[in-house]
């Protein structure tokens, strides 16, 4: 079988998505998952779902960049690479994801 050769831009492109897909979750944003099922909004552990989801998604994402030796945590600050290496969704994370001085406004914007 040949060995597929993946740029690191790929790996890169994929995490940024992860990473923004988490934070979409964390703030209750819309996300993919929304269109994927939406008559969970209406069941109030729907958003826990949702963020474990979006964090597993993370951390496989983290995962395949460690396997292959591509540079992940220069993405994250380094409270979060640690809650990452952690690989623990916690209401810690949940509550100290972003540093107190960033705002949770950089997330990528999608359709409410």
């Amino acid at each position: 079988m040949e060995k597929l050769e993946l740029p690191v831009s790929f790996f890169k492109s994929k995490l940024s998505d992860a990473k923004t897909h988490f934070e979409r979750a964390l703030d209750c944003k819309h996300t993919e998952f929304d269109d994927l099922y939406p008559y969970m909004i209406e069941h109030p552990q729907f958003f826990w779902y949702k963020r474990y989801v979006a964090w597993s998604e993370l951390l496989t994402v983290v995962k395949l960049c460690e396997e292959l030796g591509i540079p992940w945590r220069e993405e994250f600050t380094q409270r979060q690479a640690g809650y990452i290496e952690n690989r623990v969704m916690s209401s810690r994370v949940l509550d100290e994801w972003y540093e107190r001085n960033e705002s949770p406004e950089h997330v990528g914007h999608q359709p409410e």
